[in-house]
């Protein structure tokens, strides 16, 4: 089973990042490997809407989303991890999800969705945020549904959600009374070839 993670927090050892970690480690304890792809560090190009791939369903922009085109195609499992900024995912996830115009015309224009394969495709979104009360949830559901839309895009049928607002001091996920377990079982159960439906 192939397993991938973005996460989309430009801060080193952030909220969003030590979310993602145990999430990491519940994976790997179950025996598999998490190839992740830290967007801020890489180089990402804004989509140009130049129509280049609605012919092939291949970018014609040579950049690091080559690698991650090719890593989402073949993936059972992917995981989305963004802070939560503005109320929106961050601007590197943001980036990412256009660039994956070119699978929205493999999919819907040449009528080549992404298979299920063996393990069928499921997802987790990892949400952080220091909104709290009404702005915070406003935050998730205008994130989650930028997010609903890159799922369906890449044809990911089914995935988790696991949001934590009022959450913004560096480390402060540490604290939260059931952030980190809730993230290692989520993980551990992502893990599970066959018992998806668990998580929910």
């Amino acid at each position: 089973m192939k397993i991938i993670a973005f996460l989309g927090s430009p801060r080193k050892d952030g909220n969003t990042e030590l979310l993602l970690k145990e999430t990491s480690r519940g994976i790997e304890e179950s025996g598999l490997n998490v190839h992740p792809f830290d967007l801020n560090l890489l180089n990402i190009s804004p989509c140009q809407n130049c129509g280049g791939c609605d012919d092939t369903g291949i970018c014609v922009i040579e950049d690091d989303m080559v690698q991650i085109h090719d890593a989402i195609r073949t993936a059972d499992r992917i995981i989305l991890a963004s802070p939560i900024f503005f109320s929106a995912l961050s601007a590197q996830v943001k980036l990412m999800i256009d660039r994956c115009q070119c699978i929205w015309c493999e999919k819907y224009l040449l009528k080549k969705p992404i298979p299920a394969g063996p393990y069928g495709r499921k997802g987790l979104l990892l949400l952080v945020g220091g909104q709290k009360k009404e702005s915070g949830l406003q935050g998730i559901q205008c994130a989650e549904t930028s997010a609903k839309a890159f799922f369906r895009t890449i044809s990911v049928p089914e995935y988790k959600t696991l949001s934590y607002m009022g959450v913004d001091a560096k480390g402060a996920i540490l604290k939260h009374p059931t952030a980190l377990k809730e993230a290692y079982e989520a993980g551990k159960k992502l893990a599970t070839p066959y018992n998806y439906k668990a998580l929910s």
